[in-house]
């Protein structure tokens, strides 16, 4: 029995998390997230959406001016066309991480740069921990920033 188990459990696939997101209880969980959001802005530079996907949670909800998109394929289906391409249409990072005292949840967020640099946005997402230093957004927000902020940087 325990060897069928130990067979079972070599057979589960690892916690699928983008290649560059931190696997150690090692570092603070604010350093956590904050390294497992660099490493998931950086699927959008990549072009991966597949590594892209594996951050996120399949209770995702992904929230804009347009729409809501839950789930994770239903998020990864509503990215897809801003993987498609060369270039990335945007780059993302973060710029403030908070962690629950728990350390169970946390909040990251930032700014939002066009393909040439010029900030147009920011982002909040909230990240849960779902196994040891394992990350997984489960909600993202945007918002555009005004022109006048725009053009001030």
């Amino acid at each position: 029995m325990k060897a069928r188990l130990l067979l079972v459990l070599a057979a589960l696939p690892l916690v699928t998390l983008g290649a560059d997101a931190p696997r150690t209880a090692q570092i603070s969980p604010q350093q956590q997230v904050l390294e497992t959001e660099r490493a998931f802005a950086k699927t959008m530079a990549d072009r991966d959406l597949a590594a892209f996907g594996r951050f996120v949670s399949a209770e995702a909800v992904f929230v804009s001016s347009t729409r809501t998109l839950r789930g994770r394929q239903q998020v990864i289906d509503g990215w897809r066309k801003l993987y498609e391409g060369p270039a990335a249409p945007f780059s993302w990072e973060p710029k403030t991480v908070e962690v629950l005292s728990s350390g169970r949840l946390a909040l990251s967020s930032g700014p939002v740069h066009d393909a040439a640099g010029k900030l147009v946005g920011t982002f909040t997402s909230i990240w849960r921990l779902e196994a040891p230093g394992a990350w997984f957004i489960v909600f993202d927000s945007g918002c555009e920033v005004c022109a006048r902020c725009a053009d001030a940087t």
